[in-house]
């Protein structure tokens, strides 16, 4: 059932090949594998690092192992401390992102936009020399 302006398939078709559509798939991709970087640091660098100190000095080998009563609450406290570092390190490399930024943007000066009235002084004096030389050449 087309309508006037050309039924669902045109329609899917103008969807699909807008930009943003595209810009949007790259960036989920790209936010799944930056996903899996920072788990994996969380995971497999700051948990241990921190965590492990505390664990056996509770006499614990795994978080996960916790439990009370068949509850579970170690597998809850590791999804809470996960999202927790997981939060922390993506606030850490923001912020540096962040002053790796503003540094950049110090280092060049803006420039500002010429001043019309010193553009037209130079223009002045460049055309009295061209036409002084032009007078000392007689041409």
């Amino acid at each position: 059932m087309a309508n006037g302006n050309g039924g669902f398939w045109a329609d899917f078709q103008k969807f699909i090949n807008q930009g943003n559509v595209l810009d949007l798939a790259i960036a989920v991709v790209l936010g799944g594998a930056f996903g899996k970087i920072v788990s994996s640091l969380v995971e497999d660098v700051i948990t241990p690092a921190l965590l492990n100190p505390a664990l056996k000095s509770a006499g614990v080998n795994q978080i996960q192992n916790l439990t009370y009563n068949g509850i579970k609450y170690g597998l809850f406290l590791s999804a809470v401390i996960n999202f927790l570092l997981i939060a922390l390190t993506l606030f850490i490399l923001i912020r540096a992102i962040e002053k790796g930024k503003r540094r950049v943007l110090r280092m060049k000066p803006e420039e500002a936009p010429p001043d019309p009235v010193v553009v037209q002084q130079q223009t002045a004096a460049v055309l009295d020399r061209l036409a002084t030389a032009m007078e000392q050449r007689r041409i």
